[in-house]
């Protein structure tokens, strides 16, 4: 059984949000690779990742967070992380560096309107 899970909605035909939860270790983080990655793939889409209700947040889970939003914008979309008042993911993304690399927000508004501007 996983420990953490994922879902989506659309907001557009190019914007879409990806909502992940739970324990994102090695285990919760292998469970959910697949699906993130073909949720995200889509030439100009643009992604925003809530991780408003992620519980832990391991380096394994930042390496495909980094890797998903590498390959969105290569395909000439954008990724952004949407981390709410979820202090516990924001101050891991900001110790490691991962905001520098991947914009964060703290409202739905302001991750929307970066995702799509």
């Amino acid at each position: 059984m996983s420990s953490a899970s994922i879902e989506h909605e659309d907001h557009s035909d190019v914007c879409r949000s990806i909502r992940l939860s739970g324990r994102l270790d090695m285990i919760g983080t292998e469970a959910i690779t697949m699906k993130f990655a073909s949720l995200s793939a889509a030439k100009g889409r643009r992604v925003i990742v809530d991780l408003r209700e992620v519980t832990f947040l391991a380096s394994v889970a930042i390496r495909e967070i980094i890797n998903n939003a590498k390959a969105v914008a290569r395909r000439g979309g954008r990724l952004v992380l949407l981390v709410g008042d979820n202090d516990l993911v924001a101050k891991t993304l900001e110790t490691t560096g991962v905001g520098t690399i991947v914009p964060m927000f703290a409202t739905e508004r302001e991750a929307l309107e970066a995702a799509v501007a």
